[in-house]
């Protein structure tokens, strides 16, 4: 299997040892995205809203840069340090994902890197 990685400038740069995407031959599996702003890398402010609408931007952008797009993903991964704040990141989420929705978990977790309140991380299709 071989395996390359994806990268955008339309999404914040990774801040470990790790891709923003790796594809396969026919799969995408993104690193999960919090709500950073690409182009200076600080954490988006105003609360769980526009932090999910950054983090939704900027799988948006992972996304395109592999060629797919919100249509051809398969699951996605939200984790969230106040499970309390479901109701509006499924309400932000659910503008972007097409029908059927993909598979989904969500998970509670008691903190985020650079104190985000959520992140998301999705697998997807690659169209040949």
């Amino acid at each position: 299997m071989t395996r390359r990685a994806i990268s955008t400038e339309g999404a914040p740069a990774a801040i470990g040892p790790y891709s923003q995407g790796i594809a396969t031959e026919s799969l995408l599996f993104t690193a999960g995205q919090g709500a950073l702003d690409p182009s200076t890398g600080a954490l988006i402010e105003g609360g769980i809203g526009p932090e999910t609408e950054r983090v939704m931007a900027n799988l948006t952008a992972v996304l395109d840069a592999a060629g797919c797009g919100w249509g051809d993903v398969l699951k996605t991964t939200i984790f969230l340090v106040d499970i309390g704040e479901f109701a509006a990141v499924n309400a932000i989420y659910g503008r972007f994902v097409s029908d059927p929705p993909p598979a989904r978990s969500t998970v509670g977790v008691a903190s985020l890197p650079k104190g985000a309140r959520v992140e998301i991380e999705v697998i997807a299709r690659l169209r040949n």
